[in-house]
């Protein structure tokens, strides 16, 4: 529980440096706000211990038929 109120304690003091600098940056604060609340979600959902997926394994998941595919036709002919 402290965790989670760390995460969000410290996110909104993020919040409060940064905005004034974005201010009449609407398209950054967008992005701003986007990996803001995205973060907090993987702090909270860290601390909550819940599985978070590696993002190596989607990389791995789709460039493993590639690289089959490639192997397989760099084959030397028999």
């Amino acid at each position: 529980m402290w965790a989670i109120a760390g995460v969000i304690v410290i996110s909104g003091l993020c919040a409060a440096i940064e905005m004034p600098s974005l201010k009449g940056q609407k398209k950054e604060q967008w992005v701003f706000w986007l990996l803001l609340v995205l973060g907090a979600g993987l702090g909270i959902a860290f601390a909550l211990k819940v599985p978070i997926p590696n993002p190596l394994d989607l990389i791995a998941f789709l460039f493993k038929p590639i690289g089959y595919w490639l192997h397989n036709a760099l084959q030397p002919s028999q």
